[in-house]
């Protein structure tokens, strides 16, 4: 592909040597860059990609983007210079890989919690009235049958380009897309083609980079400028409403979900939670029906809610053809979540559960959850992450405390900071609350002792991990699956 084609629209400050230079590929990353390679220099947060542009044109590159002014580049090497490099990837990968998501329904799910739920109960509706649907969020990108791997919620823009297109050759129609605040903020989504936009909710997380929540809010919002067919808003989260007040303008139209409220498009009554589950009923534009959810939890209801009102959004557009009972049907055949309160077998009289709550937020809502079914003790094991937002700790803590009957405190991907000093952060809020607790630096003698100590009726939540199966120390993963570490405790005692 030519450059000057791929540069079709783009806007950048200066650009040499540009005409008849054939394109191969594009990399951000020098030791990915090929023969007739694209090599786009981003700062990252660990290092500079212009450090390495020497390296990049030993590669072979045949074009070079920045954004700053580099020595000892030769003279006969095209370079463009941008003010943004990374929003210039954005803009240079979907020109590159033909703008994909202009091709699909793109559903993007942005909130602190319940956004991997969400495209999942999305995805079992859509597949129920025959749509073949990819997800791209924390667990790993869905395209067709295949998982991809991923090391962020959302993936960089060329990835994600890439993603998309990669959708289309497998005759993916529905794609549907957690959207991460530092996504947002640092243009991976940029010239992606969002129909619809859902917020779920928002709480204390990432503060080590958005430094304030009022800055937190303002990258979750750039997601409802993006979006062409509907807005889908959580009507009770405080800053849902925030939200709704400031869009509602907007010309893309708005739909409010909510619980017992007659005032929003899409509500819930007659609410009956169960340890197995919850049932409800749902009101929305087309109809009532009742709906017996296989995950328990009001925050179930609440994804639940918010997987429908894109259904219906998608109707609505005439995207899809869909009734009320093919979002019920859609909403009752998932099962669950792999580390979404996921019940782990223990063939005992107690109960494990593993759960990715790792803010102070999720936490309360999944320990609420259990209070509502739970017969004997809560036991609540969890940490904190290194190198993260240092003001979550001693809150997580003194909810824990507050809604567990004892708490097993441990490390959560310390990384390069002292998992002991993280320990004594969280303490800090156990022992605020005063409640029980343990402390074990290492999770997995965390594990077993909770397990060798388990009581008749007990309810063991394992919260932070959900479906990761690594632990971060220093820099390096170790492998680290909860449930078999679980497995091989049951057969100790």
């Amino acid at each position: 592909m030519k450059l000057k084609d791929i540069l079709e629209g783009a806007e950048f400050e200066s650009g040499n040597n540009l005409e008849d230079v054939e394109i191969k590929g594009i990399a951000y990353n020098s030791q990915k860059v090929e023969a007739g390679y694209l090599f786009v220099a981003i700062e990252g947060f660990k290092t500079d990609g212009h450090k390495y542009i020497a390296s990049a044109i030993e590669n072979g590159a045949s074009a070079i983007v920045l954004q700053k002014e580099v020595e000892g580049i030769p003279a006969e090497m095209p370079v463009i210079k941008v003010s943004n490099s990374r929003e210039m990837l954005a803009k240079l990968a979907c020109s590159f890989c033909g703008d994909p998501s202009s091709k699909l329904n793109l559903i993007g799910i942005t909130g602190t919690n319940g956004k991997t739920t969400t495209t999942y109960l999305t995805r079992a509706i859509f597949e129920e009235i025959g749509h073949k649907v990819g997800i791209i969020g924390t667990i790993g990108n869905l395209i067709g049958n295949k998982v991809v791997d991923t090391n962020t919620t959302t993936p960089e823009s060329l990835e994600l380009q890439e993603s998309f297109c990669s959708m289309i050759d497998n005759e993916v129609d529905t794609a549907v897309m957690e959207v991460s605040s530092h996504a947002l903020d640092l243009n991976r989504v940029d010239y992606s083609d969002f129909k619809v936009g859902v917020f779920t909710n928002l709480s204390v997380d990432h503060l080590d980079y958005h430094k304030t929540i009022d800055n937190y809010l303002e990258a979750k919002k750039k997601l409802f400028y993006r979006t062409s067919e509907f807005n889908v808003i959580n009507g009770d989260d405080p800053y849902g409403q925030k939200i709704i007040d400031e869009i509602k303008s907007l010309e893309t139209p708005l739909l409010i979900y909510g619980i017992d409220s007659e005032e929003y498009d899409l509500y819930a009554t007659d609410i009956v939670m169960k340890p197995e589950g919850v049932s409800y009923k749902m009101h929305t534009p087309m109809g009532s029906i009742n709906i017996e959810l296989n995950i328990p939890g009001l925050f179930s209801v609440y994804n639940s809610l918010a997987a429908a009102s894109i259904a219906y959004a998608s109707a609505y557009s005439g995207r899809v053809k869909l009734t009320l009972k093919d979002i019920k049907s859609g909403l009752e055949k998932l099962s669950g979540v792999k580390g979404r309160f996921e019940v782990v077998p223990t063939g005992k009289d107690f109960s494990v559960i593993i759960d990715f709550a790792h803010t102070p937020d999720a936490l309360e809502k999944v320990l609420k959850s259990i209070k509502e079914f739970a017969k004997g003790r809560i036991v609540a094991l969890f940490g904190a992450g290194g190198d993260r937002d240092s003001s979550k700790r001693a809150p997580m803590g003194e909810i824990a405390a507050k809604y567990a009957d004892f708490c097993v405190v441990t490390s959560d991907n310390p990384r390069t900071e002292d998992p002991a000093k993280i320990i004594e952060d969280v303490l800090a809020g156990v022992k605020r609350e005063g409640g029980e607790y343990v402390a074990i630096v290492d999770r997995r003698e965390a594990i077993e002792y909770a397990v060798k100590n388990a009581k008749p009726d007990d309810i063991i939540l394992l919260a932070g991990k959900g479906h990761e199966t690594y632990l971060i120390l220093g820099e390096t993963k170790h492998h680290f699956d909860e449930r078999e570490i679980v497995r091989e405790a049951l057969l100790k005692i």
